[in-house]
């Protein structure tokens, strides 16, 4: 591997955000690549190396709220197209055209909607953990209000503003360690017991977080990044883009139903409840990811695919990547 390859560059660029933090490494074709919650650009400290020794300019990003990039105060400024375009404004200031975008978790939102609404800049798209639904259906806040009946869904207790706040603020590294661990494989409590995705009424989500067990993809110094990132950061931020999911119901109005048309892939986890939840969207995928190049569920695999199962992630994407026309 070059030394150009192996340098990793941080800078901050222009965005609609105000400015968006970069750790770049590689030349060739951008691959832009899209965190979820809780984690930043770190999340795919495996996969940058390997991307940029296969000939790709690989670029993590700080999401909007996260890490080095602008924290904007007001919680709309977290809807879903303020994010697209933090995306697209990436591509331009890192002065290409185009750009393969891959997203984890919300990034993986944020990634397909990045395809949906802006084809002109981003011509392919890869999907971890969170398969791509088409906007449609009733207002989101109406269905998570009915789900878990005498318990709370975890996405219904994080959109009330300062509640979640209030949680982790006091005990961040605890409770990202608890977090982690609740959706990993090797750590996540057994099937039968109560779900770690509610809430009980007049409890907390860390109630239910498996206690002094640490996934084995998450290192102390892994752990202590991550911590030390939102101890200084704060929380609401990042919750903030629960805190817009009727907001975005709206602003996608005009792409109710629509299709990603570009080439595709998808990777979750088989004990991942995303992957669960959303069968249906995935057996959609005939019609929803026409493109579609490769899907893939790894056996055995929690939520945190990219970290969990770092080398076939990194064949897989480099696989998908060398299929996709220049």
């Amino acid at each position: 591997m070059s030394q150009q390859a192996t340098a990793l560059t941080h800078r901050l660029v222009p965005s609609p955000a105000g400015r968006i933090h970069v750790v770049e490494q590689g030349t060739g074709p951008l691959v832009l690549l899209v965190h979820g919650f809780p984690e930043s650009w770190y999340s795919w400290r495996h996969q940058l190396p390997v991307l940029a020794a296969a000939g790709y300019r690989a670029v993590a990003i700080d999401v909007r709220g996260y890490g080095r990039s602008s924290k904007p105060g007001a919680p709309d400024a977290y809807r879903m197209l303020e994010l697209v375009e933090d995306n697209a404004a990436v591509v331009h200031a890192l002065g290409e055209q185009s750009a393969v975008v891959v997203g984890h978790d919300w990034g993986a939102a944020i990634a397909a909607n990045s395809a949906l609404s802006r084809p002109d800049v981003f011509r392919a798209v890869g999907l971890l953990s969170v398969p791509y639904a088409p906007r449609g259906g009733p207002r989101p806040s109406r269905i998570f209000a009915q789900m878990g009946g005498d318990e709370e869904f975890y996405v219904s207790y994080f959109q009330q503003p300062g509640r979640a706040e209030a949680e982790i603020e006091p005990d961040v590294r605890g409770w990202l360690a608890g977090f982690y661990a609740a959706l990993s494989a090797d750590t996540m409590p057994a099937p039968g017991a109560p779900s770690t995705h509610f809430v009980s009424r007049g409890g907390t989500l860390r109630d239910r977080f498996p206690a002094g067990r640490r996934p084995a993809w998450l290192s102390e110094n892994d752990l202590d990044v991550y911590a030390g990132e939102f101890e200084r950061t704060g929380m609401s931020g990042p919750l903030n883009r629960y805190r817009n999911m009727d907001r975005d119901w709206e602003d996608l109005a005009d792409f109710d139903g629509a299709p990603i048309v570009q080439p595709s892939l998808f990777i979750g986890g088989s004990l991942d409840a995303s992957t669960t939840w959303m069968a249906d969207a995935i057996k959609a995928y005939p019609t929803t990811l026409p493109g579609l190049v490769s899907a893939h569920v790894l056996d055995g695999c929690g939520h945190w695919i990219q970290q969990e199962r770092p080398h076939e992630i990194n064949r897989l994407l480099t696989d998908w990547l060398a299929s996709l026309p220049l």
